[in-house]
């Protein structure tokens, strides 16, 4: 019988606290609707390519420590990190097969919606304006898709995460 142990796990943790340390990174009052959103990027990439391994769970925890992180209301980020990778779980098979433009058309989508998620729920706790300037840290992150997938690709094989 062949054993799968993990290997190099903790590798996939550092990667989400560094992504929750550029969350919270200080920025220009000007530049911070183009924040991009590195916690959702890191977490799309590594549901697609550890399935087994990141799932709803791990996006939910990372939602609530993100949700502590920037003191918003607790299980607001963690329902929309929860649908991004519930989005991306469903589309799986698919955004393996596609070429690297129409994966990052597809995470737009995925984000632009998660952010329009994320306007509908600070419209109502009251927390923001209701503005779609929000839209722009999608776009941000879908044109840095490819840079963050083939960065994370190539240290998941130098490092044999499995």
């Amino acid at each position: 019988m062949v054993s799968t142990r993990s290997r190099n796990g903790w590798v996939v943790w550092l990667t989400f606290v560094v992504g929750l340390l550029l969350s919270v990174s200080p920025l220009p009052q000007f530049m911070e609707v183009f924040r991009p959103m590195w916690l959702a990027l890191l977490l799309a990439f590594w549901t697609l390519a550890l399935p087994h391994k990141v799932g709803m769970t791990t996006a939910f925890v990372l939602g609530l420590a993100e949700d502590v992180l920037y003191g918003t209301l607790l299980g607001q980020n963690a329902l929309v990190l929860t649908l991004i990778t519930f989005l991306v779980l469903s589309l799986q098979q698919r955004l393996r097969m596609f070429p690297m433009w129409q994966q990052s058309l597809v995470i737009l989508v995925i984000f632009g919606l998660a952010q329009l998620v994320q306007l509908w729920l600070s419209a109502l706790t009251g927390n923001r304006l209701p503005t779609l300037a929000l839209i722009w840290s999608a776009v941000i992150s879908a044109l840095l898709w490819p840079w963050i997938s083939y960065g994370l690709r190539g240290l998941r094989l130098r490092l044999s995460i499995n």
